[in-house]
């Protein structure tokens, strides 16, 4: 089983917008962000329609196209971004209902049930205490192994 990584690309587009329009950018495309996560434009095309749903960017069509954020980075944090693409439970059930004349089949969704709950509300809290500008403050300073690389000017 892979971790999804829906959530830190998102985050990802988001500080990276939020860095080059600091540079004095209005917009910013599709593809520049997937070369700086190094994915596909469409991965960053699908992130970004969900994050523009959950109001966190907006995006402009015809001469000049691309996206910018919708509110400053201070104002949005990782749980804003979570919930707006990974809109599910973090763990599931069985997909069908195991037998329920076996005692551990009768109790496992019950006890699994109570114990994601609780991770769930640490994993919300603890999301909600970061803004996409702590993640940028990070980013920043965190050392470089490769090229300084930052967005690029137009």
């Amino acid at each position: 089983m892979s971790a999804n990584s829906r959530l830190t690309i998102a985050a990802h587009a988001l500080a990276w917008i939020g860095l080059y329009q600091r540079q004095g950018h209005e917009v910013a495309t599709s593809e520049q962000i997937a070369t700086s996560a190094n994915t596909n434009p469409v991965v960053i095309r699908r992130l970004l329609g969900e994050l523009r749903r959950a109001g966190l960017v907006e995006s402009r069509r015809g001469v000049g196209a691309g996206w910018s954020l919708a509110r400053e980075l201070e104002s949005i944090t990782l749980l804003d971004v979570y919930e707006a693409v990974e809109p599910g439970p973090l763990f599931a059930m069985h997909r069908t209902t195991p037998d329920q004349e076996c005692v551990v089949g009768h109790g496992i969704q019950p006890a699994m049930r109570s114990i994601y709950e609780g991770i769930e509300r640490t994993l919300r809290h603890e999301l909600a205490r970061v803004t996409l500008e702590d993640v940028l403050r990070d980013v920043l300073a965190a050392p470089r192994q490769r090229s300084d690389r930052t967005p690029p000017p137009e």
